[in-house]
């Protein structure tokens, strides 16, 4: 089980995370009352995504034997107009060091989407909300 525990300062924003040993500062920026101490809780899920993509690319790539080099992934995150209202979007722009085979690259297109986050993402989950 994952866990992350947040606090809220008293400055406006302003929240610490921490997870496992690990401290985060999440903020939002001066356009909208914060004091841009840390990136948008947005941008933590952008970045979350984007690792977690780029880890289970190299976890996948090293299985096969496939040495791509560095692994950048760049993720944009718009609102898209649809039928049913207003969709979140999320491009992944990712390349390597060392270019892959057309059939690796679509290998790796299709893995990039089962990386843990990305399922949570795409998935129908639940949130449990308890005040205690």
């Amino acid at each position: 089980m994952n866990k992350a525990s947040i606090k809220l300062s008293t400055r406006d924003y302003m929240t610490e995370a921490k997870m496992r040993n690990h401290f985060e500062v999440i903020d939002e920026p001066v356009t909208v009352g914060g004091d841009d101490n840390g990136a948008t809780p947005v941008e933590h899920l952008l970045s979350a995504l984007g690792s977690c993509v780029a880890i289970t690319l190299r976890m996948y790539s090293q299985r096969k034997g496939w040495d791509l080099g560095k692994i950048s992934v760049d993720i944009t995150q718009k609102n898209v107009q649809t039928q049913n209202g207003v969709s979140q979007v999320f491009v992944e722009d990712i390349s390597f060091e060392k270019e892959p085979t057309d059939e690796q690259k679509k290998r790796l297109k299709e893995i990039a989407g089962k990386c843990p986050v990305a399922k949570i993402i795409k998935g129908e989950n639940l949130i449990e909300s308890n005040i205690i």
